[in-house]
Parts: structure tokens; C-alpha cells; sequence
């Protein structure tokens, strides 16, 4: 521990986000840079508790305290070293996390008058770490000494697959990871605006992992097991692609569109996508995070104005009773996208699109809901219409895509419609692994990393026979978030 009272002294800080009227201009990241030494008195904050409880939020079980310390006596490649032991792409999780382990720090503690504390900033931390080392050239590739001959086939380039691809090629197998998508990344390519992560930190990413020896295949989809045939394992990675869909009247009509619809097109094209906000009225459905991305896209392609609806009422500004610390709770939040505009509806549910002569959504018709009987039900005369040229669907996913692979490999699902697998990340077909959405259901990219670094703990022990893992593996199939 740097400085016992460093929590004392000094209060939370976060980097400021550049003006909104400059931001929407462009698609870089939001925040402005944050000084070497500012990020070193964040790190004093860290209290080297006895009980670290922000382990217990993060489930790569990163080492928080150690690096803190490190950062606050200026040793920066040694915390970069701690960061990368249980973390393979802290750029990306410290850039697109919620931060679960802020959630969980001791100093986030809600006082006796329900004011929530100051929790270290954590994810801050992260990425200045992480930025200074790529800056100082400290990120290298990690080639492994030997190979062991057994080659492994990665279905998928989201975080999951690429952190069992990358943990597999450095125990020394020949991997191969598979996107059907023409470039390689999954939802980090094409599925995260550019204003939230900039692309370079995955190429760059990529680019170790392509000298270490990961072999890329992209715009190859695998749909049969046909495709598979000569791999001695095989990790399937794909996500959960099925996005919820939304049955009411007039959802055929044109102007209607799923989220992952809209935002891979704004990824290619950016203010010149076929798919664009500018000059229209836009409804987004859900209001979760990709939800906001939506937001933060049509705001930069110049949306006439932007709405946001939620089904679940408006959430507090405190953690609520039922939400204790070191859960991460359900409050109101307001991200770089809200920040920028746009208004936010709670309590409302979508009855159905109206179109114009010519077949296109012009508005769309809501009312307000009350949560009664284990159901949201209508309440009576509160029913209203809003301008609506464009609509996007951003209620999250269901579940994996069974056409195709899946069906084909006859691999068997759970009861939440995920494929079913055991506790080595084994699905019912023996040597093929699944970790991520495709097998977790939809979750964050800390989860997907956890379960790519175990999935590949488990497949190196199929592989070579060995007694126990010799690879970390932080999470197991069945670990669930601190709620």
C-alpha cells in the first residue's frame, strides 16, 4: 500500500470528456487525455484492503491493489506485467467495461445516510496502464518456445474467442480463428462505435497475436462440422447473435431495424452508412448499453431529434436496499451518449409502428406501463404517439444462432437456450469447447475474456492429457456476477 491515507487526501477523479459540440463532429474516442500523475494519485486512493472485495466484482480476479501500488510508486511496466497476468486485452475492458469491480471497492460503501462513496477508479487505472505500455513499447509478442503439434479451431473473434485463441497459440497449439465477418473482431469490430473504442487498439492487438502465431481466417463463416474436420479441438465462440424481437403491428414496415442491424453499418461507413439518422426522428428500444451506442451514432450522423424508451421505470440515483454493496446496482447513469442529447422515456411499452402511404414507419405508438401481477400491464389512457422516421431495436439477444454449425455439430442446449457444456467448458460433443455469450448467454466483456482464458485452460488439458490445468482458468462454467 503507497499511501495509507491517499483515500483521505485525495478524491475521485475521472478523465473530462471533450466538449459535446466538437465530439459529435468526428467519431474519436470521448475522453481527453489524463495526465501521468493524475492516474498516479487515483492509484494512492486504493486502500490494499484485507478482503480486496474488488476481485470478487471482476471475474478475471484482476490484481487491482498490486497495480495500484505499483502505478502509485511509478513502476508502470511492473503493473502492466500484474495487468496482463490475468487480463489479455486490458485496452478493451478498460475502455467498454461497466466496471464491476468499482461496484465492489471498499471505499463505494453507501454511508449510514444512503450516500454512495467514492470508489477508486479503477477502470481509469486500467487504461492508462495499458495506453503507456503500448506507448513505451512494452507490449510485445509472447511467442511460445515449443509447439505441441495439436491444432484448435476458434469459432468466433469476438473477446472470448480471441482470448482462447491468444492463451492456446502461446501453450504452444496451432490456432486458427475463424470470422465470418470480412475482418476479424467480432462486435469489437463492427458492434462498438468508433467513439467508444477506437479500432486501432484492436488492430494493434491482433497484430501481436497474428506474430505469436494465432492464424486468422476472416470472411470464412463455418457453417458445418464438415469445415472442422482435422482440428483436434474446438472452441466455439460466436456469441449471442439472436437478437430479441419486437411482435407488435407495423414491425414489418420499412424504417424498422434491429440495433446490430444499424450499428455494423455505421462502423463500415460512419456519417455515409445506407442505414443513417441524419435529418430524421429516431426511436430507440431499450435502454441498456447498446441502446446508447444507437444514441451516440445518430447523434454524430445528425438525427433531427433522438428518443430512448425503457419498459422498466427510471432507477435511482442511489443504490436501492434490495441492490447492497458490493453488487453492482441498477441506478441512473448517464453515459458520453446521453451526455450529447436526446430524451429518455421510462415506463413505457411499444404497441405498434404506424406507416405512411408508401409503406414506411412515421411514428410510433406507446403507453405507459405498471409492474402488476409479475407483468408489465397498460395503464389505461396514457396511450401516445411519437415522431418516428427511423427505429432501432436494442432489447438485447436470446441466444445463439442453431442454423447451421450448431445443428450440424448436434451439440445440445440448456435451458436458457445456451449451448449446454460441463464444468470444462465441454459441450456434448467431445473436444469441442464453447465459451462466451454462445454458452454464458448474454453478458460483459470481462465475463467473455474469464470464459476464453478457462475454456482454454480446459482444451490445453484435453489436449495433452494432463492430470490438472496448467493454464489459468478464473471463472468456472457456472459462476455467476455479484447481484
Amino acid at each position: 500500500m503507497g499511501d495509507p491515507k491517499g483515500f483521505l487526501k485525495t478524491a475521485r477523479e475521472t478523465p473530462r470528456r471533450r466538449p459535446v459540440d466538437v465530439r459529435i463532429t468526428d467519431w474519436r474516442e470521448v475522453y481527453e487525455p489524463f495526465a501521468a500523475e493524475r492516474t498516479e494519485r487515483q492509484a494512492a486512493r486504493c486502500m490494499d484492503c484485507g478482503i480486496p472485495f474488488c476481485h470478487n466484482g471482476c471475474p478475471l480476479g484482476n490484481l487491482i491493489p498490486e497495480w495500484n501500488d505499483l502505478v502509485y510508486r511509478g513502476d508502470w511496466a511492473g503493473a502492466a506485467d500484474r495487468l496482463h497476468a490475468t487480463n489479455n486485452f486490458p485496452e478493451f475492458t478498460g475502455r467498454l467495461c461497466p466496471a464491476p469491480c468499482e461496484s465492489a471497492c471498499v471505499l463505494g460503501i453507501t454511508d449510514s445516510r444512503g450516500n454512495t462513496g467514492e470508489p477508486v477508479t479503477i477502470k481509469q487505472v486500467e487504461v492508462e496502464i495499458i495506453d503507456r505500455a503500448w506507448a513505451d513499447g512494452g507490449v510485445v509478442p509472447l511467442v511460445p518456445r515449443t509447439r505441441t503439434g495439436f491444432t484448435v479451431a476458434v469459432v468466433g473473434s469476438g473477446p472470448a474467442g480471441l482470448a482462447a485463441a491468444q492463451q492456446l497459440t502461446r501453450a504452444g497449439h496451432q490456432v486458427t480463428v475463424f470470422e465470418r465477418d470480412d475482418a476479424v473482431g467480432g462486435l469489437l469490430r463492427y458492434g462498438i462505435p468508433e467513439f467508444k473504442m477506437e479500432k486501432r487498439h484492436l488492430d494493434r492487438r491482433l497484430a501481436q497475436m497474428e506474430a505469436e502465431g494465432t492464424r486468422f481466417a476472416a470472411g470464412v463463416p463455418v457453417d458445418s462440422k464438415a469445415q472442422l474436420d482435422g482440428f483436434d479441438a474446438v472452441v466455439l465462440a460466436g456469441g449471442a447473435r439472436v437478437a430479441r424481437d419486437l411482435p407488435v403491428p407495423g414491425r414489418d414496415l420499412s424504417g424498422v431495424y434491429q440495433a446490430m442491424e444499424f450499428l455494423p453499418l455505421a462502423n463500415r461507413h460512419g456519417a455515409d452508412a445506407p442505414v443513417s439518422a441524419a435529418g430524421k426522428h429516431v426511436v430507440i428500444i431499450g435502454g441498456g448499453d447498446t441502446g446508447a451506442d444507437c444514441l451516440g451514432t445518430a447523434h454524430r450522423q445528425g438525427a433531427a431529434s433522438v428518443t430512448q424508451l425503457e419498459i422498466m421505470p427510471r432507477p435511482p440515483k442511489a443504490r436501492a436496499e434490495n441492490q447492497p454493496w458490493p453488487t453492482y446496482p441498477m441506478i441512473f447513469r448517464v453515459s458520453s451518449a446521453h451526455e450529447e442529447g436526446g430524451d429518455r422515456v421510462y415506463a413505457v411499452s411499444t404497441t405498434k409502428f404506424v406507416g405512411d402511404a408508401g409503406g414506411a414507419v412515421r411514428a410510433l405508438r406507446l403507453t405507459e406501463v405498471a409492474f402488476e401481477g409479475g407483468r408489465f400491464a397498460p395503464v389505461p389512457g396514457t396511450e401516445r404517439e411519437l415522431p418516428c422516421d427511423l427505429a432501432f431495436l436494442a432489447m438485447g439477444f436470446t441466444g445463439a444462432e442453431r442454423p447451421g454449425l450448431l445443428s450440424d455439430l448436434g451439440v445440445e442446449f440448456d435451458a436458457r437456450g445456451n449451448v449446454a457444456r460441463d464444468a470444462r467448458y465441454q459441450t456434448t460433443v467431445p473436444g469441442v469447447f464453447v465459451a462466451g455469450d454462445m454458452g454464458r448467454g448474454q453478458s460483459l466483456i470481462v465475463w467473455a475474456i474469464a470464459e476464453g482464458r478457462s475454456a482454454a485452460s480446459h482444451v490445453d488439458q484435453y489436449l495433452r492429457a494432463l492430470p490438472r490445468p496448467a493454464l489459468p482458468a478464473p471463472v468456472a462454467p457456472t459462476a455467476r456476477p455479484l447481484v
